[in-house]
C-alpha cells in the first residue's frame, strides 16, 4: 500500500474547493476540462476517486501552465490553505507527482501565474510564500493556522 497516502486524503474538501475555483465558464465561454488548470485538477480527483493512488502519471509535466484565466485570489489562497492540510509532511519522502502536489501547483498557476518548489513540508513553503509573496502568504498562513486549531 506504498502508493497510498498513510494519513488518508480528503478528495471531498480538495473536490470542493476545486468547485469553488472553478470559473464554470464564465471567464472562458465553455468548459476547456484538462486544459484548464481547474479543470485538470478535478480530472485528477475524479481519478483519484476510481483509483485512489498517490501518485499521478507524468501529475506535474501535465498541468496546463498557460491558463491565464483570472481566478478569485481568495478562493486560490484557502484551496492552497487546504490542500496543505492534506500535505502530509513527506519531507525527504516527497514526490512531484504526489496527487497533493500536483493539486497545489495547479493552485498556484491560478494564483502566482507558475508552480513552485515543495520540499515536502507545508512550514518551510509557507516560509518560501512569506519571501516570495508576502501579501499571499500572510493569508494562506492564517487560514493554515486556523485549520490546525480544529
Amino acid at each position: 500500500m506504498e502508493d497510498v497516502h498513510k494519513k488518508g486524503f480528503d478528495a471531498d474538501l480538495v473536490w470542493n474547493d476545486l468547485e469553488d475555483c472553478c470559473l464554470n465558464g464564465v471567464s472562458c465561454s465553455q468548459c476547456q476540462g484538462k486544459d484548464c488548470t481547474i479543470g485538470y485538477a478535478k480530472q485528477c480527483i475524479e481519478n483519484f476517486r476510481k483509483f485512489p493512488k498517490k501518485e499521478v502519471a507524468e501529475g506535474v509535466e501535465l498541468i496546463p501552465t498557460m491558463d491565464l484565466k483570472p481566478y478569485d485570489e481568495a478562493v486560490l489562497e484557502t484551496a492552497i490553505a487546504h490542500i496543505l492540510k492534506e500535505c502530509k509532511d513527506c519531507k525527504e519522502d516527497h514526490t512531484e507527482n504526489c496527487i497533493i502536489n500536483v493539486i497545489r501547483n495547479c493552485y498556484e498557476v491560478g494564483l502566482f501565474g507558475d508552480p513552485h518548489p515543495y520540499e515536502g513540508s507545508a512550514l518551510q513553503y509557507l516560509m518560501y510564500l512569506k519571501n516570495n509573496f508576502p501579501g499571499h502568504s500572510v493569508r494562506i498562513a492564517d487560514l493554515y493556522m486556523k485549520q490546525n486549531e480544529n
